[in-house]
């Protein structure tokens, strides 16, 4: 008896391995992965503007970042005792004026960096819904808790998305022909918008996806969404909000994620790194002992033998 789905996978190429340079954007999905890929040393960079909810955002960013666009003080905005960016995500407002610039700029240098280096990019859409400023007339990527009377809340069209993610592709094409740009929509049900209107926001951004899909071969997919809805359709498998993917559930899409993008050679070094993280956070019953310190040398010409093969992997107790 088949007591679950399974969606079928294809193995990915070019698959990643410890050479590759990946770039992650989007909504918070992508950040769970990108955890997963900075725990095993992979050279991976996510999110420097924070968080991006939907496609319109991940444009705009793009666009800075390849056009050597930057920041100054009229780009920023004073409110609850920080400064702000409509632009990027609340996690890199600060209370200081010249940090907030800085950290924007930082963030558009090393995010073109990062692309025309980059073998791997993915990008994790969450939502259709933006809201549009009405003073500016412009989507912003996120509200930063301004009243909500001062946005028209907006239901992107599927041809609009597909524009949006047609000029991502492009942006990024302009500083690397190479990289292979993978789309994935989150799991994540945004209850606050409805639920039926979350739906409707999903299927936008999975159409919008696949029409682009369809015309760029450089262009790919991967169905996190599908793999919690349809392979994990129970809540067991969810967080306390019963709206976010749970750490079971995280695991089981990296594992799937795995399996069809990392190199069998990289899976052989992963299960090596493992043995090395793990090693540092193991907490001893007696750490003055032999044993212990016998451990400890074992762990050290295991981490030396890793940083002599990849010398970019910093680890950290």
């Amino acid at each position: 008896m088949n007591l679950q789905t399974c969606i079928p996978l294809s193995t990915q190429k070019p698959s990643i391995d410890y050479n590759s340079e990946i770039l992650m954007l989007g909504s918070c999905f992508a950040e769970h992965i990108n955890k997963k890929l900075e725990y095993f040393k992979f050279k991976t960079l996510s999110n420097p503007f924070g968080i991006l909810f939907h496609p319109k955002a991940i444009e705009t960013f793009l666009w800075m970042a390849s056009q050597d666009e930057r920041y100054t003080d009229a780009d920023i905005f004073f409110h609850n005792e920080r400064w702000h960016c409509f632009d990027a995500h609340s996690s890199i407002s600060d209370p200081d004026e010249d940090v907030m610039i800085a950290r924007l700029n930082e963030g558009l240098q090393k995010a073109k960096q990062q692309i025309l280096k980059s073998t791997h990019i993915f990008i994790t859409l969450g939502t259709a819904w933006v809201y549009r400023l009405k003073s500016l007339d412009m989507i912003v990527a996120n509200c930063h808790k301004i009243p909500q009377a001062a946005f028209d809340k907006k239901l992107l069209s599927v041809e609009e998305i597909a524009d949006n993610l047609q000029n991502c592709v492009q942006l990024i094409q302009s500083l690397n022909t190479s990289v292979q740009i993978t789309f994935t929509v989150s799991p994540v049900r945004h209850s606050k918008d409805g639920f039926i209107e979350n739906t409707r926001s999903k299927s936008h951004l999975i159409t919008a996806v696949h029409q682009s899909i369809e015309k760029n071969a450089k262009l790919s997919y991967f169905p996190s969404y599908e793999l919690m809805m349809d392979e994990l359709r129970d809540y067991r498998f969810y967080s306390m909000d019963m709206l976010h993917p749970n750490d079971l559930a995280i695991q089981y899409i990296w594992d799937r994620f795995c399996k069809i993008w990392i190199s069998e050679r990289a899976t052989k070094t992963m299960k090596k790194v493992e043995e090395v993280q793990k090693g540092l956070t193991h907490k001893p019953f007696n750490p003055h002992s032999e044993q212990y310190a016998s451990f400890l040398e074992k762990l050290l010409i295991k981490q030396k033998q890793l940083q002599q093969e990849y010398p970019f992997m910093i680890f950290l107790k």
